[in-house]
């Protein structure tokens, strides 16, 4: 089929589409409108102007535009045929392949070419249309690249833009009756080079289709500005009009949040604004989402639109909405599902809305494109913030040779000027009325040249009441002669903690600073939340963050014979080029179910935290906005005395004002003795529509006593043996023989109440399965030899003295071709009973990086699987990532500990620890020390969960695993942030650590 190549046009954006607009759809009477106004996305089903063309299409698939017959434009649809969901990508239907990029293009950048072999679906149906004289509009709400349409076989126009409606009208190619409708779509164009998103590439019509039938002169735009008084008492609604075909007269009557009819104006024909005036205004904000309900009557039509009175700022650098310095609690979110793709429903945005409420989240930033246009109007219904970004993004262009700097082969390219300054304007026209709207972004990662500079000039100018983000702006290149003036905010990724230190105390600029990517959130991880969150709270110019990122983006392809789901990511589908699983980066998995890394983010940003006085009150600080935490949050409390709960209660919090705080006394009694700690949980006391009553909102662990306990020296028996060999040391008690190697300096065997409780020889362990988050610290550990260290023994003594056997070693631990990584005295104290008491003393080669964890890795019977401890849980934790878990009694099993990551990684750690018991029918161990230690206990191995790419692969070790570690280093989340934090690194340049193991029988 031969074509006009709009799709290598850049001048050529658009054809036979009307101008962008608001989103809104009509109504036949004010009662429908008002009717729909409240329902789910603005009932706009229920309008009998509106027609879905949603549904089963014919569709065939080309691997070229060139292979499309002639004839496939013909006006009736043939009935035979593959068929196809409209809204849906193909490659979820059998067609093409999936691709996973981040960076990198997927096609050669030849800008504004594409791939000649560039693949087309073509899509059919047909539909009855009664126009009875209206004029009619088809909307496509997003088709992904690009797309040509035919109706009844005659060409109406082509568009691009995949995240953006294109409306055609399409009057004068409609008949009464039944209509053909013929749409080719194809998967790449120019606009492939903007749209370089980190993401699953997917192609075909993926939003909605529909008609709307408008009366022949009928209100074509509006805009609903509401300025608020200085003192926030009164508010104007002011709407701008623009009409196609005649001017006409409006109607516009405003009614509260509670439906209730405030007043109402009329517009005469040719007034371009009308107004009206709300005394005593509710304001909205995410906190209490109050929105009032305009309704504008014109040419036989109503429209019903949802309105929200607030007003967003700068004031001294901090940024404010309704006079109130906000921060934001936020998630980047994609659109994505596993067996949906790119194509999502309303009720799956509700789905990832209410798991985002339930845990804390108030603000999104849409990465990197505007969603549905119904999505912004759930996100001001339910109350979320929102950065609406454009569908900009040409990271690829850091990958071109000799470009020079960051992303200038684009951003100094002016041909992409126009293409960049319309992708902005149809994200702004298009959500311009939506209230959840705080910041327009110009795009992503696309470097900053006049283009950008431009667009942002014609957003402050054309939309003066909301603020302009640019995160890229940072790669101003200054021989460009840009200036970054016309941003409101100033935005970074990922930034060390000390970099946002710095910027506050230059005090180099008055804009708020956002962190609109940030803790990435990939695998095992975050474990960097608390350190950014005591940030937020410190500085008030700095107005929060967005988490990289909501979900895990994967393809559902199906189960294991044993039922489990099989979910693929980059390079499971053949592609080239392709990123791997940086894809499943999420605070969810793909099935919304929650990773322990946004249990974590909830409680970092739980909506109040607590202190404890000198005095003994509790000081409690809220970080709600706008809302008194005494009147939302219930409370309960209780004492625990070293893991036991020996009191509790509930009890009201103090008044707690926006961003106040209030000391209280709760009325428990400190235990005389012991580890003791407060812990205090918070409850919403009422029901939201996403989140019921009673539901736990986050905790807070308050330290009453610290008193460490040495475990007990292992027991004196004056008829303990010791008997040694040329290669061991054996150790024979009156219940137990204990065998140690004296070419490791670990034991090779441990046998009590004739059952032996380890299967293998136990080993000196400073290796872990690499997080996400360690990507790049893998490859300075592998170059260490951590994953393959051999020990060495040079020494070995053994004595008995006052009844107890000691064994000391003098060993190392190295890899071939590079040297030791630590030196070590390891020293056993065996007791009568059974005990040994470990002592660990050394030096680690500070010209190696820092280790992953150094412990004692045991390989138990199968079935002494079952753990109780008294740590930090439930949740896995670590050094950097625990305050989701706090200190107290837990109990868990090897299967129940581990953490499934869909890409296998280190998991399932427990931070902190005094003791853990582990054992199954026979016995097993208990292990404690006078210093928190750390345990894991796994169905798998570390060199398992290292070599397998999908957690369906995975195969159980006949064994228990269990860890035992002196230290393990922590998560952070430098698989895209910034390096580990020093103090979260395990890099002493000396050690010593002990740790008590007594046998546990059973028989």
């Amino acid at each position: 089929m031969q074509l006009p190549k709009y799709y290598e046009d850049f001048g050529t954006l658009h054809v036979g589409t009307e101008e962008p607009r608001a989103y809104f759809v009509p109504f036949e009477s004010a009662a429908a409108a008002l009717a729909s106004a409240g329902e789910f996305c603005g009932g706009r089903q229920n309008s009998a102007l509106f027609q879905s063309l949603n549904g089963t299409w014919r569709f065939d698939y080309y691997q070229s535009l060139d292979e499309v017959p002639e004839d496939v434009l013909a006006a009736e649809c043939p009935v035979a045929g593959a068929s196809i969901p409209v809204p849906s990508v193909w490659q979820n239907h059998g067609y093409d392949r999936h691709q996973y990029t981040n960076v990198q293009y997927p096609i050669p950048y030849d800008p504004p070419y594409v791939p000649a072999q560039n693949p087309c679906g073509v899509y059919r149906r047909s539909f009855t249309a009664q126009p009875d004289g209206r004029r009619v509009y088809l909307n496509f709400e997003g088709v992904d690249s690009c797309f040509y349409v035919w109706l009844n076989g005659r060409l109406v126009g082509y568009s691009q833009v995949s995240h953006s409606t294109s409306e055609f009208e399409v009057t004068d190619f409609l008949a009464a009756g039944e209509n053909y409708i013929t749409v080719a779509v194809l998967k790449w164009c120019d606009g492939t080079y903007l749209e370089d998103q980190d993401k699953l590439r997917m192609s075909g019509i993926f939003r909605d289709v529909y008609l709307l039938y408008r009366a022949p002169s009928h209100l074509r735009d509006y805009f609903v500005h509401t300025p608020l008084s200085a003192d926030y008492r009164s508010a104007d609604i002011e709407v701008e009009l623009s009409f196609s075909g005649e001017a006409l007269p409006v109607k516009a009557a405003l009614f509260s949040p509670d439906g209730q009819k405030l007043c109402c104006t009329e517009a005469a024909a040719g007034s371009e604004r009308l107004c009206l005036h709300v005394d005593a205004p509710e304001l909205w904000n995410a906190e209490a989402p109050r929105l009032y309900t305009l309704l504008l009557e014109a040419g036989g039509e109503a429209v019903a639109e949802r309105v929200g009175l607030r007003e967003v700022r700068v004031a001294d650098g901090v940024l404010l909405l309704n006079g109130m310095p906000v921060k934001f609690r936020g998630v980047n979110r994609h659109d994505s599902d596993p067996v949906t793709g790119a194509a999502i429903s309303p009720e799956q945005a509700v789905r990832d809305l209410r798991v985002m409420k339930e845990h804390n989240v108030n603000a999104i930033r849409t990465s990197h494109y505007p969603n549905a246009p119904w999505f912004p109007r759930l996100c001001a219904e339910y109350g979320f913030y929102l950065i609406n970004e454009s569908d900009i993004e040409s990271h690829g262009t850091t990958t071109v040779f000799n470009a020079g700097p960051p992303f200038s082969a684009g951003s100094r390219d002016r041909r992409y000027d126009a293409p960049v300054l319309d992708r902005v304007q149809r994200n702004v026209l298009q959500n311009k009325n939506v209230p959840a709207i705080l910041l327009w972004s110009l795009g992503n990662e696309s470097g900053y040249g006049k283009g950008f500079e431009e667009a942002a000039r014609w957003t402050r100018a054309y939309d003066p009441s909301r603020l302009v983000h640019y995160e890229s702006s940072i790669y101003q290149e200054p021989d460009e002669g840009t200036t970054t003036e016309v941003l409101d905010v100033y935005s970074r990724m990922y930034p060390p903690v000390h970099e946002i230190h710095e910027y506050f105390a230059a005090e180099k600029s008055p804009k708020p600073y956002i962190l609109c990517e940030y803790i990435h959130a990939m695998g095992n991880g975050p474990g960097d939340a608390q350190d950014y969150q005591e940030l937020i709270d410190r500085y008030p110019g700095l107005t929060g963050g967005f988490v990289w990122e909501f979900c895990d983006h994967a393809v559902y392809t199906g189960t294991t014979p044993e039922g489990k789901k099989k979910y693929g990511y980059g390079g499971d589908f053949g592609e080239y080029p392709h990123d791997g699983n940086f894809c499943m980066d999420g605070l969810v998995y793909p099935d919304r179910t929650p990773h322990t890394g946004f249990a974590e983010y909830k409680n970092v940003i739980r909506p109040v935290y607590a202190a404890l006085e000198a005095d003994g009150s509790v000081r409690f600080t809220s970080r709600y906005d706008f809302l008194r935490a005494n009147e939302e949050l219930a409370a309960c409390y209780e004492v625990t005395c070293d893991g036991d709960v020996v009191e509790q209660g509930s009890f009201e919090l103090p008044v707690l004002p926006p961003h106040g705080s209030a000391a209280a006394r709760i009325g428990y009694m400190r235990p005389a003795a012991g580890e003791c700690y407060l812990n205090i949980t918070y409850y919403r006391k009422k029901e939201s529509p996403l989140t019921p009553a009673g539901m736990p909102v986050g905790r807070d662990q308050l330290l009453l006593r610290a008193e460490a306990k040495a475990p007990a020296r292992p027991a004196a028996d004056a008829s303990l043996q010791l008997t040694e060999t040329a290669t061991a040391v054996v150790v024979t008690g009156a219940r137990f023989r204990y065998v140690l190697d004296k070419r490791t300096g670990m034991f090779s065997e441990l046998c009590a109440g004739n059952r032996a409780l380890i299967r293998r020889p136990v080993e000196l362990n400073i290796w872990r399965a690499p997080t996400d988050n360690d990507r790049n610290v893998r490859a300075q550990w592998e170059a260490a030899g951590y994953d393959r260290v051999q020990p060495r023994v040079y020494r070995t003594e053994a004595v008995l003295e006052d009844g107890r056997a000691v064994v000391a070693c003098e060993l190392s631990l190295a890899a071939v071709v590079v040297q030791r990584a630590l030196t070590a005295t390891v020293r056993y104290e065996i007791g009568g009973d059974g005990a040994v008491a470990v002592e660990l003393s050394g030096t680690r080669d500070t010209a190696l990086p820092y280790l992953p964890r150094l412990g004692l890795r045991l390989f138990l019977p199968k079935q002494m699987d079952r753990a109780s401890y008294f740590g930090y849980g439930p949740y896995e934790s670590y050094i950097d990532k625990r305050r989701a878990s706090y200190k107290g009694k837990f109990e868990t099993t090897a299967r129940g500990n581990h953490g499934d990551y869909i890409k296998p990684q280190e998991n399932g750690s427990h931070y902190g620890c005094n003791y853990v018991r582990v054992e199954g029918p026979d016995g097993g161990w208990l292990a404690e020390a006078g210093q928190p230690f750390s345990f894991n206990i796994s169905p798998y191995t570390q060199e398992e969960l290292s070599a397998k790419a999908h957690n369906y692969e995975l195969e159980e070790c006949p064994d228990t695993v269990l860890c035992l570690d002196w230290a393990v280093s922590g998560i952070g989340s430098n698989s895209c942030g910034p390096q580990l934090l020093e103090q979260y690194r395990f890099q002493p340049a000396e050690f010593h650590y002990t740790l008590t193991l007594r046998p546990v029988t059973n028989l």
